[in-house]
């Protein structure tokens, strides 16, 4: 067997993007071939310098690709991230290394361009807390029963003044990122959209093997007119014995507020014919079951983690989100990849947080996964030193720190990239 140091792991130039993708395809056991079509639009968006690839004989073997993101911190600041995506291995080159070497070439260069932390959606559990990843938002999905939610079925409208209008695919061009950056500046995990991923939502842009069909658009304006909420959803056609049985499946729903959900959850609901409701991704503690009379009427298909995050900058990664209360803590982070080991002081208050390197004896020892878990305030000190990935070294330390880190309600990341 070929050793893997007989494969050159580079970014990819032009000329290999149609290989590269077919080793892409073959990963996520895809159709190898991309069309001409496919692999101009490629061309058009990847950075080559941030898109690597594992080469022997000749042939892409392995696939790797980043980009620009921003993230929002608990508290509404948003910090530079290392978006990454595309990463397979080919069937053929598995347990030799190359998606380690490929994710410690890419960690260092965002590490040394300043990102405060990197992201990725995770297709398998079991795979980056090796690299100091750790599953920082949860995310589920909800069927609805019609029939049993308790809704009134001569439900009109909402009742607090608003409206709800269908839309155009235009209207949503022009609607759509102003309304999501308001919700995704207060949403902790939200991530920010191009002006690509709205053309391809509405149709502007056309990609991919798979015919485009057009979704229904449904805006939630409050009583003073102003756009608080938006919809894409399609419906599918399902009669039997002369009775509808039809499912209206939600692709996203992005809202300003529970006046705003409601409203448009209500209004899904309530459309002819529709039997089923299928909430797409959302939050672990949507308000949608709550929102039904009957929250027995919604029920979980999918609860699982989401976005996963690797703390590159404890510092800045720190400094940049707010606190619960107030307190001190002495962080200490191992990193076998060395880009966070070390000592850190925590300083909390309602007045903001400071955060610096320190010898001062250690409260809490955790890894760099640990740590990414933690960050955007999800999962829990306390449970993770009962499951002895976190280490107490002075009583009291990890009920403090979750009463600094944890959130009142759950971070949640609306995509998928």
């Amino acid at each position: 067997m070929t050793g893997h140091t007989d494969i050159a792991v580079r970014p990819i130039a032009a000329a290999e993007i149609a290989d590269w993708s077919r080793a892409l395809n073959t990963g996520f056991l895809r159709a190898p071939e991309s069309s001409e079509e496919e692999v101009a639009d490629r061309a058009s968006y990847i950075d080559l310098a941030r898109t690597l690839g594992a080469f022997e004989d000749g042939r892409c073997v392995a696939t790797f690709r980043s980009f620009a993101q921003e993230v929002t911190a608990v508290g509404g600041a948003v910090v530079a991230a290392d978006a990454i995506s595309n990463v397979t291995v080919s069937p053929t080159h598995r347990r030799r290394g190359l998606l380690s070497r490929m994710m410690a070439a890419d960690l260092a260069a965002a590490k040394e361009r300043g990102d405060v932390v990197a992201t990725l959606i995770a297709a398998e559990y079991p795979i980056y807390g090796r690299y100091g990843f750790g599953p920082a938002t949860w995310t589920a999905e909800w069927t609805v029963d019609v029939q049993r939610s308790g809704l009134d079925p001569r439900w009109s409208g909402p009742g607090d003044g608003g409206r709800i209008d269908l839309v155009d695919p235009a209207d949503v061009r022009k609607l759509g990122p102003e309304l999501y950056e308001r919700v995704r500046r207060a949403q902790p995990g939200a991530v920010d959209r191009s002006e690509r991923w709205w053309q391809k939502a509405t149709g502007a842009l056309r990609t991919g093997p798979s015919p485009w069909s057009e979704p229904f658009f449904a805006v939630y304006r409050s009583a003073q007119g102003d756009v608080e909420g938006l919809v894409s959803y399609g419906a599918d056609d399902n009669w039997q014995a002369k009775q509808p049985h039809n499912t209206a499946s939600v692709n996203w729903l992005v809202a300003t507020g529970p006046a705003a959900e409601r409203a448009l959850w209500h209004y899904l609901c309530s459309i002819d014919w529709i039997t089923q409701v299928k909430s797409g991704w959302r939050a672990p503690d949507d308000l949608l079951p709550l929102l039904l009379p009957d929250p027995r009427a919604a029920r979980i298909t999918t609860q699982a983690d989401w976005l996963w995050v690797r703390v590159l900058d404890v510092v800045r990664a720190l400094e940049a989100r707010t606190y619960g209360g107030e307190g001190a803590l002495v962080l200490e982070v191992g990193d076998p990849d060395g880009l966070t080991a070390g000592r850190y002081l925590l300083e909390a208050s309602a007045e903001g947080a400071s955060c610096a390197p320190t010898t001062r004896d250690a409260d809490l020892v955790l890894g760099a996964g640990e740590l990414g878990a933690l960050w955007l305030g999800d999962e829990s000190v306390v449970r993770l030193a009962a499951l002895g990935r976190v280490r107490e070294q002075r009583t009291g330390a990890a009920r403090l720190a979750d009463a600094l880190l944890r959130t009142s309600r759950r971070p949640w990341c609306p995509d998928v990239f």
